[in-house]
């Protein structure tokens, strides 16, 4: 700990600990002297600058809170130089830096008071990073800690860990990446000193009570990072932002829950999408009353305030009715999924298909296969490769009943995309044992809660309707809670009328034998680990439920493949072997793609991918490079072989591209032979046997032994 003073007066503060190993230090003072707060937090050669801005004026007209949190990547934090070709300054964030804003924004937001209006933007920023573990967990921090500096009304402070399992097999924080893929569990949790506020992870089959350990385990480990905040907030001195909420006006909540009187309850107990068309005519009933009685003009203005509180009404029947009646807004059990159903191969060029229907949400899937040569180039401040698996995933505003201008997919699509395609990766084959690039693209065709869990279902289906060989079926389902006090009551299966008015949103996907994936955020004030093991509980019975009736559609991976699919076959050669088929500047394997039709795929350790939809195009590319790479046999009788040049001592006979062998004149025939010239002219093509290859490897051909032996035969 320690203060120097700025060149502007200010003392530059700051506050450090002991945290999971290493030093942890933040600093406040340094830079950003015009924003509304900035945080410099350090762990090992990382480096975060953590920028808060709160508008001191309320926003007029926001039906919601205007809070922006993002996340910079710097090449030059990694001291790296962007690999593209054209553009080498950062452009728009990538999807890695998408997902990380998001983690940071999902355990702040809760903490803000409802009806808060003021523009509040937080901009983590990497400046330089420790390769040996993730920044994100650091920038979180960074954020969290900038916002309690602001004076604005955020009930942090916040911490973030990212755990998994070592080398050892032990729970352990800030992992290498290798460590963290092959422990098979990449948990980051996010909560206050009293509890947990958000959970993400991709595992490999983990169970839900090493689930359970491994959040027990992240909470404990992130408090001294929230006691070095409060240390820094005590340090710095805060002065309180003054605000106004902007609440429902409670003259019209009590006029309109006077209306609603007897209008809700039983009524409205009804399956989706009845229940959803009898809410909006009573919305529309409830708007036009309230009109006619106050009059037109003056009603416009309020039209927001008696909507918001109309809505509140709704939310507090859909809570009273699960809590005190034990009943879900559609009638439903609180654990009981809704009507499932599900087709596949319903697409007839696309590789794989599915449709997966649950209630009124709907996920249409694709999936195209491809070479290898397909794969996604990766190049951001923390990665740089190839990735062969992709899930992508689009939902129009025709999907909730909305027109919306259609758009470059926004940070909830990019979200759900991950979400999906993590719960299906640790099922997918590795290349050696399915040599494609796999795409999967899911369609949302109608929204009525937990459409990631959706496209993951319906992803499943495709992926097994395209032929690619799961290592076992996964499916997911998103689990709900209402809190009674110190009650939860954990649904499973939400739907939105739920999620709008519940305490929790809890999605978890996974195999027969363990959880592949988990999210889950918090709308109230965090939650205990107990709480959380319950709903994993629940969350298993629901999955189990949904994979079986996924299996009675199709249960193992098609043995046939569609016949649009690329075919692909692979040969090893090797190494010293490539640049042999690859040919002066690309010219031979160029040759071998234009003359047969197919792709060719070469890795470094000498697998060649081959791949056509045609197999015939396959099996001439493959017998091309063959003949390549071929090493002649001694022994080995050789048919229909040029000769390349004749001279006074024999000819010279080109067995395989590039292996020439002398046929001496006294093995060019049973016969004396005077003159090679008499026997063979250049350009003949002849028989040969390869008879022995010197210590120089020089090859000794003989058209005569192979006569001889073909005779015999």
């Amino acid at each position: 700990m320690g203060e120097t003073i700025n060149p502007n007066g200010t003392p530059i503060i700051r506050v450090e600990t002991e945290f999971c190993g290493q030093k942890l230090s933040l600093e406040v003072n340094r830079v950003g002297f015009r924003t509304s707060a900035s945080v410099i937090a350090r762990y090992g050669e990382t480096v975060i600058l953590g920028t808060a801005m709160v508008s001191p004026k309320r926003l007029q007209g926001f039906d919601y809170f205007p809070l922006s949190i993002d996340y910079e990547e710097r090449f030059y934090a990694a001291g790296k130089i962007s690999g593209s070709r054209f553009i080498k300054r950062e452009g728009r964030p990538s999807d890695e830096a998408i997902l990380i804003g998001r983690l940071i924004d999902r355990p702040i937001r809760p903490l803000w008071p409802k009806g808060y209006r003021h523009e509040v933007q937080g901009v983590a920023t990497v400046l330089s990073m420790d390769p040996s573990f993730r920044p994100d967990m650091i920038a979180m921090i960074a954020m969290s800690a900038a916002f309690c500096l602001t004076g604005a009304p955020f009930d942090g402070p916040v911490a973030g860990l990212r755990v998994g399992y070592d080398d050892k097999g032990k729970l352990a924080a800030f992992l290498p990446a290798e460590q963290l893929a092959a422990g098979g569990l990449d948990l980051v949790v996010a909560g206050t000193k009293d509890a947990i506020m958000m959970v993400e992870a991709g595992a490999r089959e983990v169970s839900e009570s090493e689930i359970a350990e491994a959040l027990t385990f992240a909470h404990a480990q992130m408090q001294p990072a929230i006691s070095l905040q409060e240390q820094l907030i005590d340090k710095v001195g805060i002065t309180k932002q003054e605000f106004e909420l902007d609440l429902p006006d409670q003259a019209i909540q009590e006029k309109v829950n006077a209306w609603v009187e007897g209008k809700l309850g039983e009524d409205l107990r009804l399956p989706y999408p009845e229940r959803n068309v009898l809410v909006q005519n009573l919305r529309d009933e409830m708007h036009a009353f309230f009109k006619e009685e106050i009059g037109e003009e003056a009603y416009e203005p309020l039209w927001q305030d008696y909507d918001d509180s109309f809505t509140v009404a709704l939310h507090a029947d859909v809570r009273k009715g699960i809590v005190e009646e034990g009943v879900r807004p559609d009638g439903r059990k609180f654990n009981e999924v809704r009507p499932l159903s599900s087709e596949i191969a319903i697409l007839p060029r696309a590789h794989g298909s599915s449709l997966f229907t649950r209630g009124v949400t709907q996920a249409m899937n694709i999936v195209t296969l491809a070479p290898l040569s397909y794969v996604q180039l990766i190049d951001s401040m923390e990665h740089s490769g190839e990735k062969r698996y992709m899930h992508h995933y689009n939902a129009p505003g025709y999907t909730v009943g909305e027109i919306k201008r259609l758009g470059s997919p926004g940070r909830r699509e990019i979200g759900h995309s991950y979400l999906a395609e993590r719960a299906l990766l640790p099922v997918i084959p590795d290349e050696t044992a399915f040599p494609y690039t796999i795409r999967s693209v899911t369609e949302i065709m109608s929204q009525n809660g937990s459409t990631s869990m959706a496209a993951t279902c319906s992803s499943c289906l495709a992926l097994l309707d395209a032929g690619v060989p799961l290592s076992a079926p996964v499916s997911g389902v998103a689990m709900g809670l209402i809190m009674d006090g110190k009650r939860p009551i954990i649904l499973t299966d939400i739907a939105d009328a739920e999620d709008f008015a519940g305490d929790m949103d809890f999605k978890v996907a996974g195999t027969a034998k363990g959880i592949t994936a988990l999210q889950m955020d918090m709308k109230v004030h965090g939650l205990p680990v107990e709480v959380l093991q319950q709903a994993l509980d629940a969350a298993n019975d629901g999955r189990a439920l949904i994979l079986k009736h996924m299996q009675t559609t199709i249960s193992e991976p098609r043995t046939q493949m569609s016949p649009y699919a690329p075919r692909v076959e692979s040969i090893h050669i090797k190494p010293d072997k490539i640049r042999e088929v690859i040919g002066k500047g690309g010219e031979t394997i160029q040759k071998i793609v234009a003359e047969t039709g197919a792709d060719i795929d070469i890795k470094d350790d000498g697998r060649v991918m081959i791949a056509s939809p045609d197999h015939a195009s396959i099996t001439a590319a493959k017998q091309w490079i063959e003949s390549i790479v071929a090493e002649p046999e001694v022994g080995k009788i050789y048919h229909d072989v040029p000769v390349v040049s004749v001279l006074d001592f024999g000819a010279f006979v080109q067995i395989m591209p590039g292996k020439d062998g002398l046929v001496h004149v006294s093995e060019l025939s049973e016969e004396r032979v005077n003159k090679p010239s008499d026997v063979v002219k250049e350009g003949d093509k002849v028989t040969v046997k390869l008879v022995a290859i010197d210590d120089r490897g020089r090859l000794q051909l003989s058209m005569k032994a192979a006569k001889r032996e073909l005779k015999e035969k």
